[in-house]
């Protein structure tokens, strides 16, 4: 019995043996298509570039023997087979992060707090907050959504650490640091008739806001009569207004989605200008602050 027993681990242990071991670099590459749904987003944000990134998943298709990914003209989404596997590619990159951060990184603990308007924050708030959880689990970010005005006074008196701001890209009495600049474009429901109707439609955020300031003043340049017909600080507000093809909105063109869609040129709407996303830091810089600040910029690069 004994040595019946030896022998079937021994088998075991040969079949084990013989299964490929996955890349973890192939694996946080799958992850990043799955949090953005794209591949090309997802290889800018890994500084890589697409072939490779479509290299990587088909050599892991092929170790695996599955189709992990369906991919469509403008979304990428995962098969029953990739949601299996994305349960088990964040766990280890999770434990790959945690056994790396004993040895090189220094033991962060504490909490941040952190000011974002809703605009951006709702696009970076997450892959950036999962990347500290993996690395450093004892640091805790509170975060502050809030409009830039707001966030930028409350830094000012010491009452967050860092904070993004949205500005004009050439405003020259903004501070803080660029760390991303976008094309402002003019947005509706696709195949919507809001941007027809006289006086214009728009849906904005309170005063204070760059895209507002941005839109009014093209607008007014041109003598294009408009109406303030919606207002909200939250995004899915304003989009909303524009699904149910109510107004029309300033947005950054990497943001434009179906149901919504960018208008074109022959509307004769104005041209808007680029806007800016800055990273402000307060006083109290130290480890824990300049590590944060570090995911954030990387998450632009």
């Amino acid at each position: 019995m004994f040595n019946q027993k030896l022998i079937i681990g021994r088998n075991m242990l040969k079949r084990t043996a013989k299964l490929p071991l996955l890349d973890i670099d192939v694996l946080r590459t799958f992850v990043a298509i799955a949090d953005t749904g794209n591949f090309t987003q997802a290889a800018k944000n890994l500084a890589k570039t697409p072939a490779a990134v479509s290299l990587q998943i088909k050599k892991l298709e092929r170790i695996l023997e599955s189709r992990l990914l369906r991919r469509s003209a403008r979304y990428t989404e995962l098969t029953a087979e990739g949601e299996v596997l994305l349960q088990y590619s964040r766990k280890l990159l999770h434990l790959n992060n945690e056994a790396v951060g004993q040895f090189l990184s220094p033991a962060l603990t504490g909490t941040l707090t952190l000011g974002v308007p809703d605009n951006v924050g709702t696009h970076i708030l997450p892959p950036v907050l999962a990347q500290l959880a993996q690395t450093h689990p004892a640091l805790h970010v509170d975060v502050l959504i809030s409009t830039s005005r707001d966030l930028a006074a409350k830094l000012d008196i010491g009452q967050l650490d860092l904070a993004l701001i949205t500005t004009g890209f050439d405003a020259s009495d903004a501070s803080g640091e660029i760390i991303h600049h976008e094309q402002l474009v003019w947005a509706e429901r696709a195949g919507g008739l809001a941007h027809t109707r006289s006086p214009l439609p728009l849906a904005l955020a309170n005063q204070g806001c760059a895209w507002r300031g941005s839109a009014i003043n093209a607008l007014e340049a041109s003598q294009i009569n408009y109406r303030i017909a919606y207002t909200s600080e939250n995004c899915a507000g304003i989009e909303a207004a524009l699904t149910a093809d109510l107004a029309i909105s300033p947005m950054p063109a990497s943001s434009v989605k179906p149901p919504l869609s960018q208008l074109s040129d022959q509307t004769c709407l104005p041209e808007l200008p680029q806007f800016a996303i800055r990273l402000l830091v307060g006083d109290s810089a130290n480890p824990a602050v300049d590590l944060l600040a570090d995911y954030i910029r990387g998450h632009f690069s």
